[in-house]
């Protein structure tokens, strides 16, 4: 990390509120799964999976998105962060919609409390779009990852805003289109704008600086920026102006090899790593780019299928599998540095100090790593078979791997400073 520009990264009570409401949104997310076991062998419209759906996207995903972007848009636009106030407000904001969409979709109650809690997490998208725009904008360096920040900022706000609508559409109907089109639409905004392009924006800056490593590929970056957007964007118009499902697969298509130009970018960094060890933390991220070409490869089963299991499935190993995966192993690569870097930055050199690696149990993420797969694996089994039985019992497994990465998390945080002084005689 010798080039991270750690002096111009925020304090950490900024950052450190997210993952600690990230990983308790985390616990909940699990304990939801398991109360809704019978309703993943049913149809992906109902209460209790629009609760779990919300919880994983927003109180997990977006959460610790938000706080590993506030500690990073620094290290990728070289700058201070643009706001902390802004940073902070949204933070309340996101955390109060969010308390209020989640019983509002888990009891389905439709009015005040649906539409105030999309009101909320519309205003801290809008908080955390501004910071991002304003911190990307002002360096001289437009490069590309910054496109990619932007762009994910952008499509953050879309989705968040036609779910806004959707949630008022509910109390007040006004969309003379299908809610369930409208849903399609927002469902996408989110997964292949938001979620795809912040992640492919921060992996080809992180990867290359985790594994030391360069590829001189960045053309191939460029055009994953393009066919991503391309598109997500015809998808989107195409269904909005003329409901034409038929050209589907065309937008899929050009969206998935803008994912292959950034797979093929990243396989060349991975092949010129000069670091050849991988740790936990790395493969855990490299894993879930197994998940996420799973989940591409059941898009033309759903597309095709009048079973509204494949749909459950892409979504289940997009947000479980794909961006689970990379959560669960980049916090420990962004949170213990965040935390060193808050209890040890000005002892370099003077004393002997703890690396940021000693700041989290390893035989708890050893469990984590493990459990994770087989937990995963196990609901998969079960959603293929649709036995809630085997659902119940994967969403168990689930519940004890939230509660070893929240003990993970509580050490890092809690964690006090220790240090030998190095012999200046």
């Amino acid at each position: 990390m010798n080039d991270i520009h750690i002096g111009k990264a925020p304090p950490a009570w900024i950052v450190l509120p997210f993952y600690a409401t990230g990983a308790m949104f985390f616990l909940v997310l699990t304990i939801l799964l398991f109360l809704s076991a019978e309703d993943l062998t049913r149809h992906y419209f109902s209460p209790h999976l629009l609760a779990v759906v919300h919880t994983a996207a927003l109180g997990w995903g977006t959460m610790i998105i938000f706080g590993a972007a506030y500690e990073l848009l620094p290290v990728l636009c070289e700058r201070d962060l643009y706001s902390k106030r802004l940073a902070i407000l949204s933070y309340i904001l996101l955390t109060a919609g969010i308390a209020h969409l989640i019983p509002a979709f888990w009891w389905f109650k439709a009015g005040g409390i649906m539409i105030t809690g999309g009101s909320l997490v519309f205003m801290a998208t809008f908080c955390y779009a501004l910071n991002v725009l304003f911190t990307a904008q002002s360096t001289n360096n437009h490069l590309i990852h910054q496109r990619f920040l932007i762009s994910s900022a952008l499509w953050l706000l879309v989705t968040v805003t036609l779910g806004l609508c959707l949630a008022v559409n509910l109390r007040y109907p006004f969309m003379s289109r299908n809610h369930l089109d409208v849903m399609k639409l927002h469902a996408h905004a989110g997964l292949a704008g938001w979620f795809l392009q912040l992640i492919t924006g921060v992996s080809v800056k992180l990867v290359p600086m985790f594994l030391i490593s360069k590829s001189r590929k960045t053309k191939w970056v460029r055009a994953a920026w393009i066919l991503q957007n391309a598109g997500l964007i015809l998808f989107l118009f195409d269904n909005h102006l003329n409901n034409n499902a038929g050209r589907d697969m065309l937008y899929a298509f050009v969206c998935g090899l803008g994912i292959i130009a950034w797979l093929y970018f990243l396989n060349d960094v991975f092949k010129n790593r000069l670091r050849k060890r991988i740790d936990l933390p790395m493969k855990h991220t490299l894993v879930s780019f197994i998940f996420l070409i799973a989940a591409l490869m059941t898009i033309p089963v759903a597309h095709h299928s009048i079973s509204a299991k494949w749909t459950l499935m892409y979504g289940l190993l997009l947000l479980l599998g794909w961006i689970t995966s990379i959560i669960l192993g980049q916090t420990f690569k962004t949170l213990p540095f965040i935390v060193w870097n808050e209890h040890y930055k000005k002892l370099t050199g003077r004393s002997l100090v703890p690396l940021p690696s000693d700041l989290y149990n390893l035989r708890i993420l050893k469990y984590q790593f493990h459990i994770y797969l087989f937990a995963l694996a196990s609901l998969v089994a079960g959603m293929v078979v649709n036995n809630s039985l085997i659902i119940r019992l994967a969403s168990i497994l689930w519940i004890l791997l939230a509660g070893l990465y929240v003990a993970n998390i509580v050490k890092i945080m809690f964690h006090r400073p220790h240090m030998n002084h190095a012999d200046t005689a």
